[in-house]
């Protein structure tokens, strides 16, 4: 089933600390809040436009940690939300928020207003990395939450970034592999990126910090996302959503940015799942049979992994079939005349 979510942004409400890569106006495109009328008219037009058979719809309140925001605006914007549940125009209520504003007393006023998901902006399971990145809660925190969150019923998505200050790919795989521990329902990953008016921007210009490069950056994350996927593990955003002020590179002073992170990933894992087989095989033609929806992943961007695989192993002729009958994120490989199977996790 197609999952749509219909997000309103919570303006920076509700959240007390300033981490050192934030700045939500870039992240978000908003600069001011919504009011009552904006966001049903908002709702309403996104509803108009999507096919409603086989597709799961979700008012997402992102932004803002919800939690932390006043209680009466939380029942403003649940109230509104709540509305289109209860008249089965949509199938859920996401919200996002921090984990040491979670509590059983959140958690049963939630569930009062029909909320079905939460997500929680983890960033790094490392203290050390939490604290340089003035996160202002704890590896404590985030299990005491994703535990009560899990136990009252709601879904749990977990949000964790890559190339903060102190981090390595080393700490970024433990937090990964500690996030599966919690068995969340979703995750999404977020390459650290230098943003204008932040504490982040003040220690790059000092050099203090230095941002992931976009290589690292893809090979990091397609190690993430393999480990992810081989747990069944949905991960629903792979690097930040491009709003119009990310897209034109004003705000984005340093930093592993594409509108398109995602797919550069997920070739890289092809790449590297195919340059193995391909290098125990020096065979003169290989035929690899994929999914139509995986013929650009296997190619890559701009074809990069095709020019790749033509200068790495020049004695070998790849030829690409398609076939509905293979799953996506797998394939077959056709060599002297063997078929075997293969998946990128």
């Amino acid at each position: 089933m197609k999952k749509v979510n219909i997000p309103i942004f919570v303006p920076h409400k509700g959240c007390p600390h300033d981490c050192v890569f934030c700045n939500q106006k870039s992240i978000t495109g908003v600069k001011s809040e919504l009011k009552k009328e904006e966001i049903i008219k908002l709702i309403d037009t996104h509803l108009s436009g999507i096919n409603h058979n086989n597709t799961h719809i979700e008012i997402a309140f992102f932004g803002g940690s919800f939690t932390g925001i006043p209680m009466s605006q939380q029942i403003d914007y649940l109230e509104i939300a709540n509305v289109y549940l209860k008249k089965g125009m949509i199938d859920g209520i996401r919200l996002s928020t921090r984990p040491d504003y979670i509590n059983e007393k959140i958690l049963l006023f939630l569930k009062e207003y029909g909320v079905t998901t939460i997500e929680l902006g983890v960033q790094s399971l490392d203290d050390t990395v939490l604290g340089k990145a003035k996160r202002g809660h704890t590896i404590e925190d985030v299990i005491r939450s994703s535990n009560l969150i899990k136990y009252y019923n709601f879904e749990l998505g977990l949000q964790m970034m890559i190339g903060l200050p102190g981090d390595t790919y080393d700490l970024s795989y433990k937090t990964a592999q500690k996030i599966i521990s919690l068995k969340p329902d979703c995750v999404r990953i977020y390459p650290t990126l230098v943003l204008k008016e932040t504490e982040l921007c003040n220690m790059y210009e000092q050099g203090i910090y230095h941002a992931l490069s976009m290589e690292d950056a893809i090979e990091y994350t397609s190690d993430l996302l393999q480990l992810f996927y081989s747990h069944k593990i949905n991960v629903i955003r792979v690097g930040l959503q491009p709003t119009d002020e990310l897209l034109m590179g004003t705000d984005i002073v340093d930093g592993p940015f594409h509108p398109s992170f995602k797919n550069l990933v997920e070739a890289r894992m092809f790449r590297n799942a195919l340059e193995e087989i391909i290098g125990f095989n020096q065979s003169k033609e290989i035929k690899i049979i994929i999914n139509q929806k995986d013929r650009s992943n296997l190619s890559g961007h701009r074809k990069e992994n095709l020019i790749y695989f033509s200068t790495v192993f020049p004695d070998t002729h790849l030829k690409i079939e398609e076939s509905e009958e293979i799953m996506r994120y797998k394939f077959d490989l056709i060599i002297d005349d063997e078929r075997k199977s293969y998946t990128i996790y």
